[in-house]
């Protein structure tokens, strides 16, 4: 009896924890939401102003972002937690690195929160950089950071490639990993336009604002991403301390349950015993 009922507090003092995690998931979900929906019309403008350019230009823009060449190496932007405790958030995220890239003798890695940065430097795989630590704390001027460095090293030639690996924040109940090519830009991921549109001149020539628009197009892509990421790791970390505390709940009963049952069985135990000895008497 005394074990159960030490089993009990202790199921007890863990279901206060995880029923306060879910509160703060809860309050903080919203506002990142918010957030992720805030910095989309951005990201969409932006984009549209791509394939405005392109359409304009057709076939004679000739960015370097937008040249195929041989992929000797791949940059992974990946975007993980700051924490566990949120089901399979950040598992899958590297399950889904490893699926693309198997090899990591053949990439580097700029790594988003402090899970992220832990488990490549535990794999010893190149880091670009640890700067970027803690994704609640990301801002627009830490991405645009982060476009700048992608875009200058690609421009280099350090790496040929460069993906963003992220989660998709779907649903409070759905939330999936994702891998997107941000460079080279593909033509074939910019819309077409109709054309009947009205005719537009660009000053300067096409290519050059291209040019100049392409690290505001992937600052757009990776704040989006982590954006993404936040509310999509504050809803799985929800639903895990919701179950968890429900879990917690039918063991309280459970071991309440074979705590009565036990408590019975030695007060009938007792009773016997003196019954018994009254007899004896």
């Amino acid at each position: 009896m005394k074990d159960i009922k030490l089993r009990i507090k202790s199921v007890q003092s863990t279901m206060q924890i995880t029923k306060a995690m879910e509160l703060v998931a809860s309050s903080k979900l919203r506002r990142a939401k918010e957030r992720a929906e805030n910095s989309r019309p951005y990201f969409d403008l932006l984009y549209k102003s791509l394939c405005d350019i392109a359409a304009a230009a057709g076939s004679d823009v000739e960015s370097p972002f937008m040249q195929k060449r041989e992929v000797k190496k791949t940059c992974y932007i990946v975007i993980a937690g700051d924490r566990g405790l949120a089901g399979g958030y950040n598992s899958n995220i590297f399950k889904l690195t490893a699926a693309e890239c198997p090899d990591f003798g053949e990439a580097c890695f700029l790594p988003i929160g402090k899970k992220a940065v832990e488990h490549f430097k535990k794999k010893g795989a190149e880091i670009l950089t640890e700067e970027f630590m803690l994704v609640e704390d990301i801002t627009g001027s830490h991405a645009e950071a982060m476009a700048d460095l992608i875009c200058r090293e690609y421009l280099a030639g350090t790496f040929d490639k460069v993906e963003l690996v992220y989660t998709s924040f779907i649903s409070m109940l759905s939330q999936s990993p994702m891998c997107l090519t941000v460079l080279p830009v593909e033509p074939s991921t910019l819309e077409k336009k109709d054309e009947r549109q009205p005719l537009t001149i660009y000053e300067p020539a096409p290519a050059v604002l291209f040019d100049n628009l392409i690290p505001g197009f992937v600052t757009g892509m990776v704040y989006g991403g982590v954006c993404e990421s936040l509310a999509s790791e504050l809803a799985a970390r929800r639903n895990a301390m919701d179950a968890a505390s429900k879990n917690a709940g039918e063991m309280i009963e459970d071991l309440s349950l074979k705590y009565n049952r036990a408590r019975q069985g030695a007060i009938t135990q007792e009773l016997t015993e003196i019954v018994a000895g009254a007899e004896a008497q």
